[in-house]
């Protein structure tokens, strides 16, 4: 997914506030990775607000769908 987007490790890792190590080593990974749900999460997170879909199952045909991203909400006036 940060592939489609054109980011950096580090650009993925610096929307939730990871380590770039981290974004790499779960990239690294073969299978599931050794990371918290919570990690997973933020990183799904920031895809998902970048425009990424992510579409099927890890069993069944994983893949993913670009969109517009979503507009950043407008700061306290």
């Amino acid at each position: 997914a940060r592939f489609a987007l054109g980011w950096t490790a580090q650009t993925l890792a610096e929307r939730p506030g990871v380590a770039s190590r981290t974004v790499l080593r779960i990239e690294a990974a073969a299978g599931l990775p050794a990371t918290t749900l919570g990690t997973m999460q933020k990183l799904k997170t920031a895809l998902e607000a970048a425009g990424i879909e992510f579409i099927g199952t890890p069993d069944d045909a994983p893949g993913i769908r670009i969109h517009q991203p979503a507009p950043e909400r407008a700061r306290d006036r």
